[in-house]
């Protein structure tokens, strides 16, 4: 219960509403003297609490001699409060974007090192988000869950143009993964090339990263605590790659 009481909470009731919502869910119908007497809210405070939980449409107050007060479903409750917090979420989330893209433009120095798999795998997942028009991506290996992270993000923007080119196969955990059958399986465009091991984002032609790492011997095995990402945000170095990638490309269709 106190887990419950505690999410309610933070999502904009007080501790009495929260205690008083989460009793009437036993209860299902109850008087305002039951729900006090179950859930512990003083008597003196418990007619302003159900009134507080009518209006925000937790509950109904059916007229009576005394007043019977019905809790609605949780279902319906939190899945309207869920709406409500993921569109201020999405709200909140393009705004501070916004700061921090103004933010990152006024560096003087836009290059960064990233270090370590998982950080850099949200990295690229956060470029692709930003992308307005195009990704461009070579890829010759892939990190455990990156191809994963990687459609997903594609497939969260439908207006995006993707084109990926990659070598055929790569080893994730020694087993082989065939990377043109994963991307091509999720609908996302993809040529087969000679790619070395090396990954390449390039995002509307205005920012980049390129990702390296050390493998085993054998070429098998990625060494993921050698992984690091140089993340750039030179417009005039990303848009000189994403030429070069294009021209690439068109080569590879040509000569299909």
């Amino acid at each position: 219960m106190n887990d419950d009481v505690h999410l309610l909470k933070g999502i904009g009731l007080t501790m009495y509403e929260a205690q008083a919502y989460v009793t009437l869910t036993s209860l299902i119908s109850a008087t305002a003297v039951e729900v006090s007497e179950k859930s512990g809210i003083p008597r003196s405070k418990i007619y302003d609490v159900l009134n507080k939980l009518n209006e925000k449409e937790y509950i109904e107050i059916e007229d009576g001699r005394p007043l019977t007060y019905n809790v609605k479903s949780p279902v319906e409750v939190l899945s309207r409060e869920k709406e409500k917090l993921n569109i201020k979420i999405d709200d909140t989330i393009t705004t501070l974007t916004n700061v921090y893209e103004n933010g990152m433009s006024q560096v003087q120095a836009p290059i960064w090192r990233i270090y370590g798999v998982e950080k850099i795998i949200n990295q690229e997942v956060e470029i692709i988000k930003r992308s307005k028009t195009s990704v461009n991506m070579r890829i010759g290996f892939l990190f455990e869950n990156e191809a994963e992270s990687l459609i997903k993000a594609f497939k969260s923007n439908k207006e995006l143009k993707v084109n990926i080119l990659a070598s055929p196969i790569c080893y994730v955990n020694n087993k082989e993964i065939d990377i043109i059958k994963l991307f091509k399986d999720a609908g996302i465009s993809i040529q087969k090339a000679d790619i070395p091991f090396v990954k390449v984002l390039i995002s509307d032609s205005k920012e980049m990263m390129h990702t390296y790492t050390k493998f085993s011997e054998d070429k098998r095995k990625v060494i993921p605590e050698t992984a690091i990402g140089i993340w750039n945000k030179y417009e005039d170095v990303a848009r000189n790659y994403d030429e070069r990638f294009v021209n690439q490309l068109e080569k590879i269709k040509r000569k299909k």
